[in-house]
C-alpha cells in the first residue's frame, strides 16, 4: 500500500517526509551521513545548476537561486525521503521557449503560478494519477528532450558565431548553426570534448568522485593556464551575486502570457518529481506521498520564483546520487541546500573562469543519459503500438511542443489500451461456441472486463453470423465489470435478436453487474438472466415456441 492510499482517511497523506523522519528518531549519526550526502549532491548540482540555467536563456545565478531555494522546499515539505529539486534538464526547452516569448519576468511569474496549480493538483489528490501516465510516453518524451538539449549545446560545443539570436525551433536552429559553421572555434570544441571525456572517465574508473565538478574545474584550469580564446561566464554575465536576492512578487499583470506557461510547467514538474520520487523508492524501498510531494513542488515553485529563480522539480541524477551517497532522509537534501548556498558565498569570483564549452559538455553528458537509447529500442521492438506511441511522442517533442507530445502521446497509449483491452476481454471463435447438443442456441463465454471497446468487437462478430439462432446466449461468470457502453451494447444485442425472431440471454451474472445493467434499463423480458447454461436449456424446452 502506498503512503497515498495509507492517508487517504487521515492527516498523514500531506505529511512532510521531513517529521516523519524526527518521529521516527533523527540522531548524531543520521546528520553525519546526511551531511555527507548533501556535500555530494551539492557538489554535483553546482555546475549542473548554472549549465541548465545557461541552457534556458537565463544567468547562471538564477539556476543557483533555484538549487538553494527550491531544493530546500522540496526536501523540507516533501513526500519523499532522498528527493533532491532543483532546475531539470527536462524543462530547458519550455523555460527557453517562456523567455524567449515573454521575458524573464514572464517567466518567473509562471514558475509562481505553476507552484499555485501545483498545490490545487496535490490538494485534489491528483498525484496518484499522474504517476498513471504509461511507459511509452515517458521513454518517448525523455529521449525527444535530450536530442533538444544537446542540440541547444551545439552552439557552444563548436564555439559558433551567429549573426542574430539562435532560433528556438530544432530545425531552424540546425539550419543557422550550419550556416555559421565557418566559425568554429576549435578551442572550444576541445574544452567541451575534454569535459565530456572526463566526466565520462571517471564515472567509469572513480564512480563515487564527483566527476562533473571535477572536469569543469580541470577546463577552467586548462582554458586560464594556456590562454584560450573561449567564452566564459564572467566574460559574457559578470560576476555572480555573492548572495540571496531580496524576495520580490511576480508582475502579476503579466499573467495572461504567463498562464500557459505555468500549466506546461506544472504538467512536466509533477510528472518528473514523481518519476523522481519512484525511483528514489525502488533504490530505496521507501514509499513516498504523491500528494504532498505535490504541494511541496508548488511551494518550491512559489519560493524560487520570489527569489528569481525559475522551475523546480525533482531531479533524477541528483536523487539518486544522494541515495547512493548514504542519505538517511530529507536533512541531506536541506544541507545540500546550505551547502550551494555556501559555495555562491565563498567561490562566486571562481565561477567567471568557468568555459561555456565545458557547462556545455556537461549537458552533452546528460543529454547523452537522459535518451534512454535501451528502452527506446526496446519499445520499438516491442510491439507496434508501443512503437508507434513512442515514436509519436517523440517526434513531437522535437519537432513540435513537448506538451502536444505528452496529450497526443497519452491519447495514442489510450486507444493502444482500449485496442488490447478489447483483444483480452473479447470470446473465443464461435465455431469452439457452438453447443452441438442443441441446434437452437449459440454460446459464447466472455472473460474479461466488457467495456465499449469489447462491445464493439462482440457486435462486429455477431454481425458475420448467418443463422439467426433462437437463443444467443453470452455466459458472462469471467467478466468483472461492464460499462455503460457495454451496457448500451446489449440493448442493441437484445433489439437484433428480437428482430431475428430470437432472445438474448445473459447467463452467470454476478448480482451487482445484474443490478447495474437492470438499473440501466436493460430489463427482462428485453433479456433474461439466468444462472447457468442448464437453466437456458430448461427455459427453451418450457417455451418451445417463444421466448
Amino acid at each position: 500500500m502506498t503512503d497515498t492510499a495509507q492517508g487517504r482517511n487521515g492527516p498523514t497523506e500531506f505529511l512532510p517526509k521531513l517529521l516523519t523522519v524526527w518521529r521516527e528518531g533523527y540522531r548524531l549519526a543520521d546528520l553525519r551521513a546526511d551531511a555527507l550526502a548533501g556535500l555530494t549532491v551539492a557538489i554535483v548540482a553546482l555546475p549542473l545548476s548554472m549549465a541548465i540555467a545557461i541552457a534556458s536563456g537565463v544567468g547562471p545565478e538564477r539556476g543557483l537561486f533555484t538549487a538553494i531555494v527550491g531544493g530546500f522546499l522540496v526536501s523540507a515539505l516533501g513526500g519523499s525521503r532522498y528527493q533532491i529539486g532543483g532546475p531539470a534538464g527536462a524543462f530547458i526547452v519550455l523555460v527557453a521557449a517562456c523567455v524567449l516569448a515573454s521575458g524573464v519576468q514572464g517567466l518567473i511569474l509562471a514558475t509562481v503560478l505553476s507552484g499555485l496549480i501545483l498545490i490545487a493538483a496535490g490538494v485534489l489528490r491528483l498525484g496518484t494519477y499522474i504517476r498513471y501516465i504509461p511507459y511509452p510516453v515517458t521513454v518517448g518524451f525523455t529521449a525527444g528532450i535530450a536530442v533538444i538539449i544537446f542540440a541547444s549545446q551545439l552552439r557552444e560545443i563548436f564555439g559558433l558565431t551567429l549573426p542574430g539570436a539562435e532560433p528556438g525551433e530544432i530545425l531552424q536552429k540546425l539550419q543557422a548553426l550550419w550556416a555559421a559553421r565557418g566559425t568554429v572555434s576549435w578551442a572550444a570544441l576541445a574544452v567541451a570534448a575534454l569535459t565530456a571525456a572526463a566526466i565520462l572517465t571517471l564515472r567509469r574508473v572513480r564512480p563515487h568522485w564527483p566527476g562533473m565538478l571535477i572536469a569543469v574545474v580541470l577546463a577552467s584550469v586548462v582554458v586560464a593556464g594556456l590562454g584560450l580564446p573561449v567564452s566564459t561566464i564572467g566574460g559574457r554575465f559578470g560576476d555572480l551575486p555573492h548572495f540571496l536576492p531580496a524576495p520580490v512578487l511576480p508582475d502579476f499583470t503579466l499573467w495572461r502570457e504567463a498562464l500557459p506557461w505555468a500549466l506546461s510547467f506544472a504538467l512536466l514538474g509533477a510528472i518528473e518529481s514523481l518519476l523522481s520520487a519512484v525511483v528514489a523508492d525502488g533504490m530505496s524501498g521507501a514509499r513516498h506521498r504523491s500528494n504532498a510531494e505535490l504541494v511541496a513542488q508548488g511551494v518550491a515553485n512559489i519560493g524560487s520564483g520570489l527569489f528569481g529563480g525559475f522551475c523546480v522539480t525533482g531531479t533524477i541524477a541528483r536523487t539518486a546520487t544522494n541515495v547512493r551517497a548514504g542519505s538517511r532522509g530529507p536533512v541531506s537534501g536541506i544541507l545540500h541546500s546550505v551547502f550551494l548556498l555556501v559555495f555562491m558565498l565563498v567561490a562566486a569570483p571562481l565561477a567567471a573562469y568557468i568555459p561555456l564549452a565545458a557547462l556545455a559538455g556537461v549537458l552533452a553528458v546528460v543529454a547523452w543519459g537522459m535518451a534512454e537509447r535501451h528502452e527506446l529500442v526496446a519499445l520499438l521492438r516491442s510491439s507496434r503500438g508501443d512503437a508507434l506511441v513512442v515514436g509519436v511522442t517523440f517526434l513531437l517533442v522535437v519537432f513540435r511542443d513537448l506538451t502536444q507530445g505528452i496529450i497526443v502521446g497519452f491519447a495514442l497509449a489510450g486507444l493502444v489500451f482500449i485496442k488490447r483491452m478489447s483483444e483480452t476481454a473479447a470470446m473465443r471463435p464461435r465455431e469452439e461456441q457452438l453447443d452441438t447438443l442443441r441446434a437452437d442456441r449459440v454460446v459464447y463465454h466472455l472473460e474479461g472486463p466488457y467495456f465499449f471497446g469489447a462491445a464493439a468487437q462482440l457486435g462486429g462478430i455477431l454481425d458475420r453470423i448467418a443463422e439467426a439462432p433462437r437463443a444467443l446466449v453470452l455466459e458472462m461468470s469471467g467478466v468483472p465489470l461492464i460499462d455503460s457502453s457495454g451496457a448500451r451494447g446489449f440493448h442493441r444485442l437484445a433489439a437484433r435478436s428480437r428482430r431475428r425472431g430470437g432472445q438474448l440471454y445473459l447467463v452467470g451474472l454476478s448480482g451487482p453487474l445484474r443490478r447495474q445493467l437492470e438499473a440501466q434499463g436493460l430489463q427482462d423480458p428485453e433479456v433474461r438472466y439466468l444462472p447457468d447454461l442448464a437453466a437456458v436449456d430448461r427455459h427453451l424446452d418450457a417455451a418451445p415456441e417463444s421466448s
